[in-house]
């Protein structure tokens, strides 16, 4: 049994220095804004880049905190990797004779587990520490090893790694569906194994997400066989060699969804760019139940708030359903809605670290096992808040946005993990936000 992630607040790297959003609430947002490439596609499409020893190119890479880490992972890997002018970031194998992913590394970022099947794919060895990241309960990975148990990999786990043989790869059938439903990563891991896997491999209960959809359309690229993509049922038929590619990852859903939920907390209008509206249906119908105006095109998702928020019933369910990533975005909102509000997580039961931290601003909200009972209150507080994981960091911003007087969001390294720029983005909407330096970690 994997050892689960502690749902205490996560300790400061001591490699950071440490800054702080200083937020004067009370501004609406007005505008436009363009959001970013989305960081959790780019991610396993990096790691893909191990499956060939041809090069190859992932464009609009944000510059991220998670983006790095990832890529000082395949350097030790034995690919090289480097960032273009344009923003796109290229790599080339040149050594495959590592299998170890250390923990030093991993151990940041949940993300990184995704090496574990290319390796297996291409190098028919691994040994991949346990994953780390934002830190809000246990999130195992006992379905990636059962993926790659049907495909015939020996596994074991030695001194928190897991030490992989693959030399016995081939397809296999399999079902990845857990107690809270199906795994993105794990579907992520095993589809990149079976690609190069002898035979044809079925994987029933798979991940539908867009990442997930992205990644399986970059292997096809680079000459991957995969039937049922965007579908609960995919079908590899496996290949022995795969070539470079080029690839455009999609547009950033989560944050897409921030900043619709920053127009809509601060009761202004703003208009999101170079988004997938067909990716936001979901967030957009909660926001509609809660008294906000949706417009959409092509690429274009705006929202307009008119007068006070209603309260709406929130729950999490994997893609398509309402995205566990903009669960802490929206319960900040409903503290300012009119009426009760439940949001319910289905996928990390325990991911409620923020609750805490918007009660210091004026929140009543009550934690009942998987739900949170959320009643709406006339204004919000500032007050000093602290950032306890990536989509935390975001609500307390948002919070902050809207709040009487000043917040100060500390520890916000969480947010620069997976928003490029957003103090910028926010600014430029009107928003009275400013980076400031914080005490260094003891």
């Amino acid at each position: 049994m994997l050892r689960a992630l502690s749902d205490a607040v996560a300790p400061v790297p001591r490699s950071i220095a440490l800054d702080k959003f200083v937020i004067h609430g009370g501004v609406a947002l007005r505008g436009e804004v363009e959001v970013g490439t989305a960081k959790n596609s780019v991610l396993p499409l990096l790691a893909a880049t191990l499956l060939t020893r041809d090069p190859c190119r992932i464009l609009d890479v944000p510059r991220l905190r998670d983006v790095d880490t990832m890529l000082r992972i395949l350097e030790a890997l034995g690919i090289e990797a480097r960032r273009e002018e344009d923003g796109s970031i290229a790599t080339h194998v040149r050594d495959e004779s590592s299998v170890e992913a250390p923990y030093e590394l991993v151990k940041t970022m949940r993300a990184s587990v995704c090496v574990l099947g290319p390796l297996l794919g291409r190098r028919r060895r691994a040994r991949v520490s346990f994953p780390g990241g934002c830190v809000f309960g246990p999130r195992p990975v006992d379905l990636h090893l059962k993926g790659m148990r049907a495909l015939g990999v020996d596994l074991d786990l030695e001194g928190g790694y897991i030490v992989a043989d693959a030399s016995r790869l081939r397809g296999g059938e399999m079902y990845l569906g857990g107690p809270f439903g199906s795994t993105v990563t794990g579907t992520a891991n095993v589809l990149m194994a079976a690609v190069l896997a002898e035979g044809e491999t079925l994987i029933d209960m798979a991940a539908c997400e867009p990442e997930v959809q992205d990644l399986a359309l970059f292997l096809v690229a680079m000459g991957a066989k995969i039937e049922g993509i965007g579908t609960p049922t995919l079908r590899v038929t496996g290949v022995t060699e795969l070539h470079g590619a080029t690839y455009r990852p999609i547009p950033d859903r989560i944050e897409a969804g921030t900043f619709l939920v920053a127009a809509a907390i601060t009761g202004g209008n703003v208009r999101v760019n170079r988004c997938r509206p067909d990716h936001l249906r979901a967030a957009t119908e909660r926001l509609i139940a809660a008294g906000c105006r949706i417009e959409s095109g092509p690429d274009w998702v705006s929202c307009a708030r008119r007068g006070r928020l209603q309260a709406c019933d929130i729950t999490t369910l994997p893609y398509p359903g309402f995205a566990t990533d903009l669960q802490a975005q929206f319960m900040a909102m409903l503290c300012l809605a009119d009426g009760v509000s439940v949001v319910t997580e289905k996928i990390y039961p325990e991911r409620f670290m923020h609750i805490s931290e918007l009660e210091r601003m004026r929140a009543r909200i009550r934690k009942e096992g998987n739900c949170a009972i959320v009643h709406g209150t006339d204004y919000l507080s500032g007050a000093p808040v602290l950032a306890s994981d990536l989509r935390a960091s975001a609500a307390l911003v948002l919070a902050g946005l809207v709040a009487e007087g000043e917040t100060t969001v500390r520890r916000v390294y969480h947010m620069d993990r997976g928003y490029e720029r957003m103090e910028k983005k926010l600014e430029a909407l009107g928003a009275r936000i400013a980076r400031e330096k914080d005490v260094e970690a003891d």
